[in-house]
């Protein structure tokens, strides 16, 4: 479906928070999976995938690297004005996305 979803929307690019781990074992395995399913579809596609650590991701977001999710979906919000969000986990999405797009501008113009 993943594979799918890229080829239909033919994004120039892919990134996905490094994996932290979380209190509960189970959760930070299936993340790993997931994140490893992105990753293998993301290089299938051709696409160079960036990877951030939370803490940058909420730095390049809400301006703190220990922002609350509540902040991070405030600016998220903020940043993209009349996107609707669905919850904390596409607040979260977009926010990668936003880190993304901060250091693809940043690599482009340090040569």
């Amino acid at each position: 479906m993943l594979s799918a979803l890229l080829i239909d929307h033919a994004p120039d690019a892919c990134a996905v928070e490094e994996v932290f781990v979380n209190a509960n074992p189970q959760s930070t395995l299936k993340l790993g999976q997931a994140r490893g399913v992105v990753l293998c579809a993301g290089a299938r596609a051709g696409l160079d995938v960036g990877e951030y650590a939370t803490r940058l991701i909420k730095k390049a977001v809400v301006g703190v690297g220990g922002a609350e999710k509540v902040q991070v979906h405030a600016m998220v919000s903020r940043l993209l004005p009349g996107v609707k969000i669905d919850g904390p986990d596409a607040a979260d999405a977009l926010a990668v996305a936003i880190c993304h797009a901060h250091h693809l501008a940043s690599a482009r113009r340090i040569p």
